[in-house]
């Protein structure tokens, strides 16, 4: 039986990772980039009679009769499909190739890692946080607002430790020669909130500025649980946001013992959206509490297990997509 991962060609080293795991263990894997889909990949799928499902890329062909499991990453429908092509024409075989690719996971009838649903649920940030405090998790005060009175209201609220403002979504913009520059998470400073007319044109979400002794990723493998810390003051690029300085500070995370009590109220919110995978993103204060940010159902780890090997996470990840339990 095959291992289907359904991701992009553009994926980081999680791919690979996971891949050569499953490997290792004496199966297969096949690996779908949605991005390359329908230019280069084709996908047939055959319904009335008798119900079958090929992928083809290249030399390669996959019958979904013989998948075993899924996994899918990170979704890019049809994005190499031509710029140029005519916004009318592009935007609707965009959104048919993703009606396509959605419906043919939706169909199948295999263990699905994390059903794709799940995913989405998961994905809304504002119901993480309910759910977390429901649960017992320390959340930080936060505010999603398009209205100026109301941020400048919230900041005075939290005038001793200042607020900060992030994006709900994942956000980039890209120069004239392609490279990606992430919004990160950035303080808000008075001149900020003396301009805040961009508001009626996007809303944004503000937060308290939470005192840092560490930050903490704490990745979630079915019922694993794997943590690791950084001190992301060592580097003054990393004070709000550590993925600023994501490079430098990728060799100095450290195994973390969280305390069972944290450990337990993350696992109920994993429950909660019938995740197998979850990141996480912690703060630890210089008081000791630990405070929880947000749960990406499809967050990164490879740096932790290239730098460490106390994170064998992609075995983990291998491991239930081989056996189909958690």
């Amino acid at each position: 039986m095959t291992v289907l991962i359904i991701t992009f060609s553009q994926d980081n080293e999680s791919i690979p990772l996971v891949i050569k795991s499953i490997e290792a263990r004496g199966e297969k894997a096949f690996r779908f980039d949605t991005d390359r889909y329908p230019t280069e990949v084709k996908l047939d799928i055959y319904q009335g009679n008798s119900e079958r499902v090929i992928i083809t890329d290249g030399e390669q062909k996959l019958d979904l009769s013989e998948v075993s499991s899924v996994w899918y990453r990170r979704m890019r429908y049809g994005a190499k499909i031509p710029d140029t092509m005519d916004k009318q024409f592009r935007d609707p075989s965009i959104e048919e190739t993703r009606r396509t690719v959605r419906g043919m996971i939706a169909s199948l009838k295999t263990f699905h890692f994390d059903k794709i649903s799940n995913v989405d649920v998961a994905n809304n940030k504002q119901l993480q946080l309910q759910v977390a405090r429901e649960v017992g998790l320390i959340t930080p005060r936060t505010l999603t607002s398009n209205n100026p009175e109301a941020v400048k209201q919230f900041a005075q609220e939290c005038q001793e430790q200042g607020i900060v403002t992030k994006m709900l979504s994942s956000f980039a913009i890209y120069d004239d020669r392609g490279r990606e520059n992430v919004v990160f998470t950035n303080p808000i400073t008075d001149d900020d909130l003396e301009n805040l007319e961009g508001l009626r044109f996007c809303p944004m979400t503000f937060q308290e500025n939470v005192p840092k002794a560490l930050e903490l990723r704490t990745t979630i493998v079915g019922h694993r649980v794997f943590t690791a810390a950084v001190n992301s003051q060592s580097l003054e690029g990393s004070t709000y946001d550590w993925r600023k300085e994501g490079r430098a500070l990728s060799k100095n995370w450290k195994p973390y013992d969280l305390p069972e009590d944290v450990e337990k109220k993350l696992l109920q919110l994993m429950a909660y959206f019938g995740l197998n995978y979850g990141a996480i993103d912690i703060i630890v204060t210089p008081d000791g509490r630990h405070v929880f940010l947000e749960v990406n159902p499809v967050g990164e780890f490879f740096w932790m297990e290239i730098y460490s090997p106390h994170f064998p996470i992609s075995g983990a990840i291998a491991e239930i997509l081989l056996t189909n339990k958690n």
